[in-house]
């Protein structure tokens, strides 16, 4: 291994009496990728606070270049050369100023920039950057009008702008295309043979088998698992990430019940083969695949969001096109969708009226509201899918994210559904909370379909009777929960497969 360019040695951070970190140790060597893999809430993004200067540690230390390293702020972390892009894309970029703006930004707010700005240089200054990356925007752009993959390209541009010694990326491809993600790994490879030492914060195979030179793995606050010989071993990391084999799931596959969902000759894109598939009652269905691969499209024109390219649906035997979430929901079709942030969470409101608001008519006989009747439905949730807070009136801020999710959950679970659409349901949460959330979806499956869509093949694997993948809007491959090929799976959905498209996924 080549010289450490950052040690972490014995780090511990706890918040109140929760311990996230228990004494990780880790290294960084200059020059090399290494990727760390972790469920949701093993310690991954308390780790990159603590290296960039947001969370002070409570025990342990850092070395930098062999030099003691204890950032109190991001300011401090970047001047010494340790430069992170966040999960959190807002963390990385300006929505209220232009891409020039978002990507000078520390120039703009170097001493002796002066007062006033000169905008041609400044584009002038972005349009290199934005070159360097192979990233084709208008500098003038508005941030807040972009897309979210063209705001996090924008966020790594401006990282790589800031020549980083020590580079950690976490999760930096979730919202990037096959294309996207493959242009910025070519950079890393570049940077790479710079000297760079890059922490790589990740769980998707494809980015950890395209870009790693070595795997450290978290669980529960702890490395559990550190893989540097080549070749690495990849199911030897994801099992030391999860403490269990990826396929070792506790899954009964359910008998199904009768047809649900069909659909015929479906086509979400001009380049997507035609879809054909069925879902049963007393079937828990996961979809997965990578961003874009038109997981999201599918659930979108189920909800009545979008319209299909082509083909038919047909719910409980009669035909389905909704106009409108409002006509899927009145035809029993409930929809959680994926950001709780800006889709699913009021944050004026009480637990009880966030998870009572689609359905607030059908807790009001004679059109008078029962609070008491709402109160019932919220606390019989918040026991079945086990939510810490003191009472269903407490406000949604006070619960935390994961608890906040169940809440989110609950308000689609909390009434009778012929179909139930959970679009990423343990999206934020710590294993624990993905726990509750996939035990109470199964026990409650019975008497409807339910679809997962999952870009996470373990949260799949955790919760489905059988798994679809997507890839490229078409459905290339069909696994029954039971002895999966874990190797076929993860090249479907990378795109790798040779395996021909199957043109009918439905079993009868």
């Amino acid at each position: 291994m080549e010289h450490s360019a950052c040690r972490v040695i014995g780090i511990e951070k706890a918040f109140g009496p929760n311990r996230v970190l228990r004494g990780v140790d880790l290294t960084i060597p200059a020059g090399q990728v290494t990727v760390l893999m972790g469920a949701n809430g093993a310690g991954k993004s308390t780790l990159v606070k603590i290296l960039c200067g947001v969370h002070a540690h409570d025990a342990g230390h850092i070395e930098l270049f062999g030099e003691a390293f204890s950032p109190t702020s991001p300011s401090q972390a970047i001047d010494a050369g340790v430069v992170t892009v966040h999960q959190a894309i807002n963390d990385g970029v300006i929505p209220d100023l232009d891409v020039a703006s978002n990507l000078m930004l520390d120039q703009l707010n170097a001493a002796g920039a002066g007062f006033f700005i000169n905008r041609r240089k400044l584009r002038s200054g972005a349009r290199a950057i934005a070159g360097a990356m192979g990233l084709d925007i208008d500098v003038a752009a508005q941030v807040a009008d972009l897309d979210v993959a063209e705001r996090q390209l924008i966020a790594i541009a401006r990282a790589m702008a800031r020549e980083p010694k020590v580079l950690i990326l976490d999760e930096p491809t979730s919202s990037l295309s096959a294309t996207e993600a493959e242009r910025l790994f070519k950079l890393l490879d570049h940077l790479r043979e710079t000297g760079v030492a890059i922490l790589y914060i990740s769980h998707r195979m494809s980015d950890i088998r395209r870009i790693a030179d070595r795997i450290i793995s978290m669980r529960d606050g702890q490395i559990s698992g550190t893989f540097e010989t080549q070749p690495l071993d990849y199911e030897g990391a994801v099992t030391a990430m999860l403490g269990h084999a990826m396929t070792a799931v506790d899954i009964e596959v359910a008998d199904r019940g009768d047809k649900v969902l069909e659909l015929v000759d479906l086509r979400l894109s001009e380049t997507g083969a035609a879809i054909n598939l069925t879902v049963h009652r007393n079937e828990v269905l996961a979809i997965t695949g990578l961003l874009g691969s038109g997981k999201t499209k599918l659930a979108s024109v189920l909800f009545g969001l979008e319209e299909p390219l082509s083909g038919q649906i047909r719910l409980c035997g009669e035909p389905f096109a909704p106009a409108s979430p409002g006509e899927a929901i009145a035809a029993g079709v409930f929809m959680l969708p994926k950001d709780r942030a800006s889709n699913g969470v009021v944050p004026t409101f009480d637990i009880t009226k966030n998870l009572t608001l689609p359905f607030t008519a059908r807790h009001a006989p004679f059109s008078f509201l029962s609070r008491n009747r709402e109160r019932r439905t919220t606390q019989s949730m918040i026991d079945q899918l086990g939510v810490v807070c003191q009472s269903p009136g407490d406000d949604i801020g006070t619960l935390s994210g994961g608890n906040q999710q169940k809440i989110m959950v609950g308000r689609w679970m909390a009434e009778a559904s012929q179909l139930l659409l959970l679009d990423e349901p343990f999206q934020g949460v710590d294993i624990r909370a993905r726990r509750d959330i996939g035990r109470s979806i199964r026990e409650t499956a019975v008497d409807r379909a339910t679809i997962v869509f999952a870009a996470e093949l373990d949260e799949a694997l955790e919760i489905a009777d059988r798994i679809l993948v997507l890839y490229e809007h078409s459905l290339v491959g069909e696994h029954r929960n039971e002895g999966i090929d874990l190797g076929s799976v993860l090249a479907q959905v990378s795109g790798q497969s040779a395996q021909q498209r199957p043109t009918q996924m439905s079993a009868s």
